[in-house]
C-alpha cells in the first residue's frame, strides 16, 4: 500500500517532522496499531507503540479504493491521552 504525507508548505517537508515523527515510525504504527478507529470528517486515527517505545497517534485518510493512505499528521501521546489509551487497552485485554 502506498503512503503519502501532508507536506508543510513553508518547510517543504512532511508535517510529521514538526512533531519529531519520521516515516518509519508512521509505517510501523499503521501496520501494528493497538487501536485504529474513525476520526472526524472521514479520517482515521491509529494509535500504537513504536519499536523504540514511543506511543504515537497518526491521523490519516484512506483513498476511495483503499490502495493509498494519506497521512495528515502524527504526534507523540503524552499525559492524559496516553493514560486513557493504556486504560482502553487494559479493558480490551491487550496489555
Amino acid at each position: 500500500m502506498k503512503i503519502r504525507y501532508y507536506i508543510d508548505v513553508q518547510k517543504k517537508q512532511p508535517h510529521i517532522y514538526n512533531h519529531s515523527v519520521n516515516e518509519k515510525e508512521v509505517e510501523y504504527i499503521l501496520l501494528n496499531a493497538g487501536e485504529d478507529r474513525p476520526g472526524a470528517e472521514g479520517s482515521r486515527i491509529a494509535i500504537g507503540q513504536t519499536e523504540s517505545g514511543r506511543y504515537l497517534r497518526i491521523i490519516y485518510v484512506l483513498d476511495s479504493d483503499r490502495s493509498e493512505i494519506f497521512v495528515i499528521t502524527g504526534y507523540e501521546l503524552k499525559g492524559k491521552p496516553l493514560l486513557a489509551y493504556c486504560r482502553r487497552l487494559r479493558r480490551k485485554g491487550k496489555r
